[in-house]
């Protein structure tokens, strides 16, 4: 590190409103045992300053495994012959949604491909009834659509938008997808924090072309953009995906990114993602402890489950539906944290929503 010591780096990007790439790039590529644990310890006292000790928990109902886009790293993309699609009905939804209310869990997330065929009218009813039902905050992450469709389910009721970023760098975002431009991305991103959504975004880590200086600006661009929700979790290669034959994304490295992006953005919920439960072992409790303040168990019908494959080897899908929720209670215990049965808005000031 250049006779700077990786404490002195922590306490720059922490304080910085712009954190310097050059920082983030020496901490990323920290090896060093004491270092790395250094890194470690100040992302957890940092979620413990800004979030608490409470663990959020968000139910995931994938209701939709159709997808127009071609983007290299996903087994959902349009190309793919070779899953079975499928489509949730309204009724098969809200018994998902209601089997969440039933475990105390206060967040919703409608997730599906990009599916050209989705109805804004019908996801707004289905929002409508959930938020008539039960108390409870809807996320939705159904990609890029107009902004009329966004303005519209945000009157039915839905709270927040999961729209991932993949990269902030043009080019590496242009090499990841046919006919997808990073300037689309941000402008969807604008446009829902304009109609007040709750927004959040992400990144895989270990993408095929990506650098440690791509990752470091990604953790620039989450602290320069304030998102209240950033999801990080570890490329996992589809076999049939153009990037079949790539590597996996670094655990560490993973978890070094989520660290750091809880010191730059403070009071963001960060998921400990399935990505990274998904891996050689679970290393969810890895990431709690390095600044993660969320759970997101899969509430998706057991039917249904393994055919919503983005990637391979995806934890949970053969446990009955909503075994997920239970098991999180015990994972959360196990390292001294408690599951936080709160709805989890926004700690962001500059939003304005309601809680």
């Amino acid at each position: 590190m250049s006779g700077t010591t990786a404490r002195d780096l922590i306490h720059r990007v922490s304080e910085a409103q712009t954190p310097d790439i050059d920082d983030l790039v020496s901490l990323l590529a920290a090896r060093d045992e004491r270092d790395v644990r250094e890194i470690f310890l100040a992302a957890d006292a940092a979620r413990k300053r800004f979030m608490g000790d409470g663990v959020l928990l968000r139910g995931i109902v994938e209701f939709s495994s159709f997808c127009s886009n071609t983007c290299f790293y996903c087994g959902l993309h349009g190309g793919n012959a070779r899953i079975t699609r499928y489509r949730m009905s309204a009724p098969e939804i809200l018994r998902s949604a209601a089997a969440i209310a039933a475990q105390g869990i206060r967040t919703v997330v409608l997730q599906s491909g990009e599916d050209e065929c989705l109805d804004a009218r019908w996801l707004a009813q289905v929002v409508q009834e959930i938020k008539r039902d039960h108390d409870m905050a809807v996320t939705l992450s159904v990609g890029e659509r107009p902004r009329g469709e966004y303005a519209l389910w945000r009157e039915a009721g839905a709270d927040r938008y999961l729209l991932k970023i993949e990269s902030s760098d043009p080019d590496l975002y242009r090499s990841l997808h046919v006919r997808r431009t990073l300037d689309t991305r941000l402008q969807c991103l604008e446009d829902l924090a304009e109609l007040g959504y709750q927004v959040g975004s992400g990144i895989m880590v270990g993408l095929p072309g990506q650098t440690i200086r791509h990752i470091a600006g990604d953790i620039r661009f989450f602290a320069e953009n304030a998102f209240d929700m950033i999801g990080i979790g570890p490329f996992i290669p589809h076999p049939e995906t153009k990037f079949r034959d790539e590597g996996r994304g670094d655990v560490a490295l993973t978890l070094k990114t989520v660290a750091l992006t809880r010191l730059v953005t403070r009071d963001s919920h960060l998921p400990a993602t399935t990505a990274l439960g998904s891996m050689d072992r679970d290393y969810r409790q890895d990431g709690l402890k390095a600044g993660a303040n969320v759970l997101m168990p899969n509430f998706t019908p057991l039917e249904y489950k393994k055919m919503y494959e983005i990637y391979p080897g995806k934890r949970c899908i053969s446990e009955p539906t909503g075994a997920c929720g239970i098991c999180m209670e015990g994972l959360v215990e196990a390292i001294g944290r408690n599951i936080d049965h709160s709805r989890g808005d926004t700690r962001k000031v500059k939003s304005g929503l309601p809680g």
